[in-house]
């Protein structure tokens, strides 16, 4: 029989120890695997439920009510002139208004207004007005608001034809007062389909001389007409904008520090009743409010008072 050394006994005891770590290791690493599992999965529910969290805040305008989304909100890229002497020697003058109304949109316009507690002006269509039922009701939504202005868009919107609208200045004249007695409005302030022209007193400015004639029979038989400073689009089917919140505020800003809007102090800001029918549409507006109200001598005025 071959003698055993003790090299051998010692080799065999360096398998046995070197197999247990071999089993300890493969238990550790089933642990491990468990545990990764058991993590893996609590994160999956985390991300449901902030994923839940943030659809919940973003459908921030059910039933017609306005939360605000974020208890504060940090813009870059310009000075705040809150802080500017120039800024805040007098008060500045915001006109929000819309046009196109009444269309699908107009009955979250209306709830903004009241949610946020500014004025709003609303440039109407008399088509539009008596196309539904539905459509009726948003603008008599709109007239017992007393935080919403109704004024005169026309009654045909020129058919989007408006070479051939203002050709005729005797009918586009008529076409205003149409709208005026078809829609029961009080005041005489229109603006025009597809011209950015003011005539307001002494003061007017002419954008395509096409509508020139019209805006001046306008202005002879004592109605106001008005422009814009600035334009917001917004996609009424996606809420994409044209220009983010920031991008828009900080314009609106510039134009009151420099003193470029048309009247020095005042700034109208045109956009349009049909691209506030999507959720993100609103919530951009609301934002927009929010981050203007951040000046303490902006002020949100109706379009009858301008200027200020």
């Amino acid at each position: 029989m071959k003698k055993v050394g003790n090299w051998d006994i010692m080799s065999v005891c360096v398998g046995i120890v070197m197999l247990g770590l071999h089993s300890c290791d493969r238990i550790e690493g089933n642990k491990v695997k468990r545990l990764d599992s058991v993590d893996m999965a609590q994160h999956k529910r985390d991300s449901l439920i902030i994923v839940q969290d943030s659809i919940s805040k973003v459908d921030s305008l059910r039933k017609d009510s306005i939360t605000k989304m974020e208890e504060s909100i940090t813009y870059h890229g310009a000075k705040d002139t809150t802080v500017l002497l120039t800024d805040s020697v007098s008060p500045r003058y915001i006109y929000l208004t819309f046009d196109d109304g009444p269309l699908n949109g107009s009955q979250y316009l209306d709830s903004i207004a009241t949610a946020k507690d500014v004025r709003i002006s609303a440039f109407l269509i008399g088509e539009h007005d008596k196309m539904s039922k539905k459509l009726h009701g948003y603008t008599e939504r709109y007239k017992s608001n007393p935080l919403v202005d109704c004024y005169n868009h026309s009654f045909w919107h020129a058919h989007n034809k408006y070479s051939t609208f203002y050709a005729d200045p005797q009918a586009a004249f008529e076409d205003f007062e149409h709208a005026e007695q078809s829609l029961g409005l009080e005041h005489k302030i229109v603006r025009l389909p597809g011209r950015n022209i003011w005539y307001v007193g002494d003061r007017k400015r002419i954008d395509l001389e096409s509508g020139a004639s019209t805006a001046e029979l306008l202005h002879q038989n004592g109605y106001k007409i008005m422009g814009w400073d600035c334009e917001w689009k917004i996609n009424g089917v996606t809420g994409k904008p044209d220009l983010t919140v920031n991008q828009l505020y900080t314009q609106i800003k510039n134009l009151l520090h420099k003193g470029t809007s048309y009247t020095k102090n005042n700034v109208v800001l045109l956009t349009h009743d049909n691209m506030y029918q999507t959720k993100k549409g609103q919530k951009l507006l609301s934002d927009l409010i929010d981050s203007l109200k951040q000046h303490p001598n902006y002020r949100f005025e109706f379009m009858r008072n301008y200027p200020n």
